[in-house]
């Protein structure tokens, strides 16, 4: 993650399994992303915001673990959002790792679990994100 070039905006301590909506709203732009642990699942979603009314649309949303998929020594952590310096793709960081970034340009979503499978709205093409996308996102 230290070789990350954007703009830090949300940087929370969590525990996976336990209630966490950490939200974060993009000023430069009608973006928000937020992630979600609803005690069983955590999600990262993507929203398009709009202007006067605040009014959010889910626009596409990734899947980031199942809480008994993650061992209890690794539940305890330190989650940050950060957005390119384009202000168009925005990263899930969870403990120092990747997760997922949404890509507000090309409309789309990628996880490391590619779940779930790809849509007919946002994104239409591949999900699977792996390091080399992290690395071209954000140079």
């Amino acid at each position: 993650m230290s070789d990350m070039n954007g703009y830090l905006l949300r940087e929370q301590a969590y525990t996976a399994g336990d209630s966490t909506f950490v939200e974060c709203t993009n000023e430069e732009n009608n973006f928000a992303v937020v992630f979600e642990d609803d005690t069983d699942t955590g999600y990262f979603y993507a929203m398009e915001v709009e202007p006067g009314t605040g009014k959010q649309t889910i626009l596409d949303a990734v899947h980031i673990y199942n809480i008994e998929e993650v061992p209890a020594q690794q539940r305890q952590g330190t989650i940050r959002i950060i957005w390119s310096k384009d202000w168009q793709r925005c990263a899930l960081i969870i403990n120092n790792y990747c997760h997922a970034v949404f890509d507000f340009e090309n409309q789309g979503g990628y996880c490391r679990n590619e779940f779930p499978p790809p849509n007919s709205i946002w994104t239409k093409g591949e999900r699977t994100l792996t390091n080399e996308m992290v690395a071209a996102f954000f140079k």
